[in-house]
Order: structure tokens, then sequence, then C-alpha cells
């Protein structure tokens, strides 16, 4: 087996606390033997000296020391593990209100969102929280895991009644693709082997799911972006004009003799050439990073953004986003951030506070503007330099950005351009 060639699936992990998503996640790992067993004993030791009946591998992923003494997952936690088909990364995001940042760090590249549901208490005020920041976030697949099934005598009803209560609320969210599987991360039923006690459910475990979800076009493959990181220019004798543009591919399929523009200037040239680390490429998609070589010297440096002549960027000052907030130190309206949009780096100032949007009922609350930590809001921010930006709908890369507070140097924002 080869794993050098196999597809990267990343998955978030989102419910309310004691939903078993650590346990999950540690069943996970165990069942499918992506830990060693010096691991497994020294969790079978922490939870026999806790008096813990059985293993708990929750102990797995809650990796600080102060979530482990309080059972709770605080900050997010990245495990890796593979299957001789496919390679994945779990981000184990926390449950709790006041982490709604760290969920939606965790929860920003992945291609499939875990919501689990406790199958005792069902559809509660966090599941559709977690739902609506999945779909904020663009996140294509959610899989529903009815956990702890145990606990309601693995009743068919019980599972059917949550389906109908998510399903209500869910055909308000964006996302394409909702699959519900019901299970007992503690007992290991319908993670990775089929469960014998519910024999009434007819779909497949969560493992098999995440190995077979088609991600393939969750990329961009339609509009042309190249945001350049470096240009490479070897100073001997055998590569004297070589100047090459470099970077990762935000969009689109590129070929040689792609008609292309540069942003900001609005030149246009041609590709020549496309390099990458094992060679010239016939042609490169996301996520790839490669060097462009082009027909024409035209003066490109790291900020500027090639994309096809036939289907350009946005070019703008004034950028509309939805801003997750994650400093103790609230919004400032009028306030002044360094802001960060794939490789350019530039100025903004808040021009707008739209509204602040009530994560709870969805509603938007446009008296209260005030925006703290964890809040979500809809906010205008006018740029020292043009951003080439697309919508964070049609691309989670180009639809990006992160604020920055120019005194302490911390992110203080993440953005979704609207």
């Amino acid at each position: 087996m080869t794993l050098d060639n196999t597809e990267l699936l990343r998955f978030t992990t989102a419910g309310s606390v004691d939903d078993g998503k650590s346990t999950l996640i540690g069943r996970l790992l165990y069942d499918s033997k992506s830990i060693f067993e010096d691991q497994y004993e020294q969790i079978a030791t922490t939870s026999s000296k806790r008096g813990e009946e059985g293993v708990n591998l929750a102990l797995l992923t809650d990796g600080l020391k102060a979530e482990r003494e309080q059972g709770i997952t605080i900050d997010v936690a990245y495990r890796y593990f593979a299957t001789p088909k496919r390679k994945f990364i779990i981000a184990d995001t926390p449950g709790h209100i006041q982490y709604t940042r760290n969920m939606v760090t965790g929860a920003s590249t992945a291609n499939v969102a875990l919501i689990l549901i406790d199958a005792r208490h069902g559809v509660v005020e966090q599941t559709r929280r977690h739902s609506f920041i999945a779909s904020l976030l663009q996140i294509p697949h959610l899989i529903v895991c009815v956990n702890k099934m145990d606990l309601v005598d693995f009743s068919e009803e019980a599972f059917n009644k949550i389906k109908d209560d998510f399903q209500t609320f869910s055909h308000r969210l964006d996302v394409k693709d909702i699959d519900f599987i019901p299970m007992s991360a503690l007992l290991g039923d319908n993670v990775v082997e089929k469960s014998e006690n519910m024999d009434w459910y007819g779909g497949s475990t969560l493992l098999y799911s995440l190995e077979n979800v088609h991600i393939g076009s969750d990329n961009n493959f339609i509009d042309c972006r190249l945001p350049v990181q470096t240009v490479i220019r070897p100073y001997n004798d055998e590569y004297h004009d070589y100047r090459g543009y470099a970077g990762r591919i935000a969009g689109g399929v590129w070929k040689k003799g792609d008609e292309v523009t540069i942003l900001p200037s609005g030149f246009t040239t041609k590709v020549a050439k496309i390099d990458s680390y094992d060679g010239e490429l016939e042609e490169a998609y996301p996520p790839m990073s490669v060097t462009m070589l082009l027909e024409d010297d035209i003066d490109i440096s790291r900020g500027d953004m090639i994309v096809r002549t036939n289907n350009q960027a946005e070019v703008t000052q004034d950028v509309e986003v939805m801003l997750c907030w994650f400093n103790e130190r609230p919004l400032q309206p009028g306030g002044k951030y360094g802001i960060m949009h794939t490789t350019k780096e530039a100025r903004c100032m808040v021009k707008d506070v739209r509204y602040r949007l009530d994560i709870n009922s969805l509603h938007r609350d446009e008296e209260n503007k005030d925006i703290k930590m964890n809040d979500i809001g809809r906010v205008l921010l006018r740029t020292t330099a043009p951003l080439f930006v697309d919508s964070y709908r049609k691309n989670r890369i180009t639809g990006s950005v992160i604020l920055i507070d120019e005194q302490t140097n911390e992110t203080v924002a993440a953005g979704m351009v609207i």
C-alpha cells in the first residue's frame, strides 16, 4: 500500500459538550488500528487510576492536561491517521459556546463536518449553532452522527425523530450533502464495524462514509487563480533568463498557452510553461504548488495574482465580509487593522458594521452591533490597496481574509467575503 498518492480528507467534529466527540475519534483511531500499543496502555492506566469502567478512548484526543482533568475539549486538537483508501486529518474542536472561534479555525479547511447529537437529548441549540457555522464555512459535506444509541436501547424511532428534527431546520443551511448515521462511540457500533444491535439501519458505517465521500469536486476547478507567493530567479548560468512566479493554485485548471491577466496591473500575456518540484507539468490545478513562466516580461511581485483573461477576480478596496471575532478586545467601528488575503498584505478600516448575527436564533441583530469575542457579524471594510477577491461561496481560498491587530500582531478575526 502506498500512501503517496492517496487522497487527503480533512474533517472536523462538532457538537455539544459531552456528546462524545473525543470518544468517537478515539474509537475511530482504535478500531482502524491507528494507535500504538503503548498509547493504548497509557490511556488504560489513566482510566483505571480515575476509577473508570473500561478504557476511556476520549483520552486519546484531549491533549491538554486541563482538558483531561475537566473532561472537556478546549483547544483544537489535530490528529492524523490513514487507511489503505485515504489519509485523514481530524480537527477535534470544542463544543462550548465560548470557543466558537476555535471551531471556526479548526473547520475552515475541512471537507466534511461530523455533527454529533446525543440520542437522549436530540437536536439542541449547539447542534443548530454548529451546523450553521459549518454552512457559513461552506463545508461541503455534513455527517450527522446520532451517538449514544446504546442509551436509548438502539431505538429506530429515536433515530428517525432526530433525523426529522434536524431536517426541519437544515433546509435553511447552505449545505449540499447531509448524511445520518446512528452509532455508539463507546461500544463501537457503526463507527468502523457494522452494528449488530441496529439491523434496521441499512446505511454505511462512519469510516466507510469518510473513505468514500466524493471530495474531488470540493475545489474550484473553474475560476483560474494563482496568488503569487514569490518570484524565482536563480542567478546562475544554467538558468540565466529564468523568471518564474511561484505559488499555490487557488482555483482552475491551468495549461500551457492559456491567456492570462496579471492583477492589479491588468497586463495580459500567455503561460509559457508550468514547472513543479517533479519537473514540467502539462496541466496544474488546486491544491498544487507550481512555478509559472510567462511569455512576456511583466513586473510581478508577491501579492499580485495571475488569473485567466476571460475570468477575472473582482478587484476592489471595499470588501463586505462575515467576520468571526477572535479577540478579547471587541471590534472597533472605524478601527484600523492589518488585513491578509491570499499572499497579499494591506491595511484596512472598519467602515460599517451591518449587523451582528445571533448564532442561537440565526436572527440579524441590527440594534446591538457590538462584535465581541466569538461573535459573528457582517462588516464592510475599506482597504488601503485593492484585493482580488471572489465570494467565499465560490472559492474558499480567494474568498477569505484575516484581520491583524497591528500593535500586538495578534490575529483578531477571520472573514468570509460575501
